[in-house]
C-alpha cells in the first residue's frame, strides 16, 4: 500500500507523545471509548498532526497481516529519557526486518541499537508492541477498520476462498466439476515473495511450527524462474496433514519444541499475491490448476510440499453422478473427510462461495447413556455433556455429547438425570474414530434425540 504521506519526513522526528494514544487505549475497557479515540487520532491526523499519523502509521505496521517482522523477542529499556525518537529509521526498520534484508542476529543487534535512540515511554509503549505486532490496548484490526476502513490507515483484511456444503447447492451440481479429497487437516495460505516464505492460518494468523515446509518452500522459490512469480510473488493455498489431526492440531500452535517432521503440504489452489490482497482473481479454477501444474517438478522433489490430485465428472450425465457417488464413498472409506466439489469456470474470492462445494458423510448410531457432565462457563449449573456409550459395528463407542442441545434442553435434562440414565439417545457424527488406546469414539458429536421412553427401550 503506499501512504500520501511521507513518513521519512523531518517531522517524524523527536516526537514523544506517540505512545500517549496507546495509553488513552488502555485506559477503558469499553468499545465505544476505544472507537472514540481513534476517530479523535483520525481528526487530529487529518488537521496534519504530526503525532496522530505517526500513531496511525504504527497501528497500520503492527495489524497489517501481510507485514511480519519475524522477531518474538524484543527487549524493553529502563529509564531513558530525552532521546532523539527518530520514527523514520524505526519504519525503516520495520521495512529491512519485512523484506527479510536484516535477519538473525543482524536483526537483534539493530532492534536493541535502536531502542537505546527512543524514550522507554516511547518503546516500551509503542515500538516494542509493533515489533510483535500486539498493541495490547484491546483492539482488533476490525476495531481500526470501523473508523479507518475509508482511509489509507485500513488494514487490508486476510481471507480466502472458503466451501459451502453441497447439501444446500442441490441445483448447482452440474456441468463439468473437479473433484478431490477433503483432508482432514490444517489449512495454510503460503505467501512466497522474492524476499521469503511466511506460512498463514485461513484467518492471517502466522505459523511458525512447520520450519520443515517452509525451507522446502524457501528451496523451491530459489528453483523458480522469475518470470514465473512475475515479480508479485503468490499465494498458495492448501492443507497441511499430519498422522492424525489430533497430532497435528497440538503441535500447530505451540510456541516451543514443535514436532511437525512427517506433515505434507497438499497445495490445491495459487493466487499471485496482489490479486489475493484485493480479494479477487478473475482467472478461472481451470486456468489455476493449469498454473499450479508449473510448479509440480519442483515440488514433488521436496518430501512434505505436494499438489492436490483430482479427477473431472461431468455432471449433467447420470454417469457423472455415479462417478461421483463411487468416489465420495471410496475417500470415506479411506478415512478422508469427505470430497470438495469445484466448479471449473469460476474465479478465486476470498469469502465463502458454492464456487467450492464440500461433500460430508454424516452417520448415526444409538447409545445408552451411562452419566453426565456437569457445564462450565454460562453452563455452570446444568448440563454440559451427555456421557454415552454403546456397540456399533462391533465397535465400544464412548463420547462425550455435547452439542445439539438447547438452553431449555440443558436445565431439563440435568434437573432429571437421575431418572435418564440408560435411556438410548440417537446421536449423529461425521465418523466413528479410534484413538490411540484402541477404543472408539465419534467425529463432532451431537445430540438428535431420545430414541425410547424407558431405559434401554428403542422406538
Amino acid at each position: 500500500m503506499s501512504h500520501s504521506i511521507d513518513y521519512s519526513d523531518e517531522k517524524f522526528k523527536g516526537l514523544k507523545l506517540a505512545a500517549d494514544w496507546i495509553r488513552d487505549l488502555e485506559s477503558s475497557d469499553s468499545r465505544i471509548h476505544k472507537e472514540k479515540v481513534i476517530e479523535k487520532a483520525l481528526m487530529a491526523a487529518k488537521l496534519g498532526s504530526a503525532n496522530a499519523q505517526c500513531f496511525l502509521f504504527n497501528c497500520y505496521q503492527a495489524y497489517n497481516p501481510f507485514y511480519v517482522f519475524g522477531v518474538r523477542q524484543v527487549p524493553e529499556t529502563q529509564g531513558l529519557e530525552n532521546r532523539p525518537n527518530p520514527w523514520p529509521a524505526f519504519w525503516g526498520l520495520l521495512e529491512a526486518l519485512r523484506l527479510r534484508s536484516v535477519t538473525g542476529n543482524s536483526a537483534r543487534d539493530s532492534i536493541d541499537a535502536l531502542s537505546q535512540e527512543f524514550d522507554s515511554d516511547e518503546w516500551n509503549g509503542l515500538c516494542r508492541r509493533v515489533i510483535i505486532k500486539d498493541l495490547r490496548c484491546g483492539i482488533s484490526e476490525k476495531t481500526l477498520n470501523k473508523v479507518l476502513g475509508k482511509t489509507e490507515w485500513k488494514i487490508p483484511v486476510f481471507s480466502c476462498q472458503l466451501a459451502q456444503d453441497s447439501n444446500d447447492h442441490p441445483a448447482k451440481l452440474k456441468g463439468t466439476k473437479r473433484l478431490e479429497v477433503k483432508l482432514d487437516g490444517v489449512r495454510v495460505l503460503a505467501v512466497v515473495t522474492g524476499n521469503g516464505v511466511n506460512l498463514f492460518s485461513r484467518n492471517g494468523k502466522p505459523f511458525e511450527n512447520f520450519p520443515q515446509i517452509t525451507a522446502a518452500l524457501e528451496l523451491i522459490l530459489k528453483q523458480l524462474p522469475s518470470v514465473q512469480l512475475g515479480g508479485r510473488g503468490y499465494v498458495f493455498d492448501g492443507e497441511i496433514v499430519g498422522e492424525s489431526f489430533q497430532q497435528l492440531m497440538r503441535q500447530a500452535h505451540r510456541k516451543s519444541d514443535a514436532k511437525t517432521d512427517g506433515m505434507v503440504y497438499h497445495v490445491f489452489d495459487v493466487v499471485p499475491l496482489p490479486d489475493f490482497r484485493e480479494g479477487i482473481w478473475k482467472r478461472d479454477q481451470e486456468s489455476r490448476l493449469e498454473m499450479l501444474e508449473r510448479f509440480k517438478e519442483q515440488f514433488e522433489s521436496t518430501d512434505c510440499v505436494r499438489i492436490m490430485p483430482g479427477m473431472n465428472v461431468n455432471l449433467d450425465t447420470a454417469e457423472g453422478h455415479d462417478v461421483m457417488r463411487r468416489f465420495a464413498e471410496a475417500s470415506v472409506e479411506q478415512g478422508y473427510e469427505g470430497i470438495m466439489i469445484k466448479s471449473l469456470d469460476t474465479p478465486y474470492e476470498c469469502k465463502r462461495t458454492s464456487s467450492w462445494m464440500k461433500w460430508k458423510p454424516t452417520i448415526t448410531v444409538d447409545l445408552n447413556i451411562i452419566g453426565f457432565e456437569e457445564g462450565t462457563g454460562r453452563n455452570t449449573g446444568r448440563l454440559g455433556a451427555i456421557i454415552c456409550e454403546g456397540v456399533d459395528n462391533d465397535r465400544t463407542i464412548r463420547v462425550n455429547v455435547g452439542s445439539g442441545l438447547s438452553d431449555d434442553d440443558r436445565n431439563d435434562y440435568w434437573s432429571a438425570r437421575d431418572n435418564l440414565l440408560g435411556r438410548v439417545v440417537e446421536v449423529q457424527a461425521d465418523a466413528v474414530t479410534q484413538n490411540q488406546d484402541g477404543s472408539y469414539s465419534l467425529r463432532f458429536p451431537r445430540f438428535v434425540r431420545f430414541r425410547g421412553f424407558e431405559a434401554g427401550e428403542k422406538l
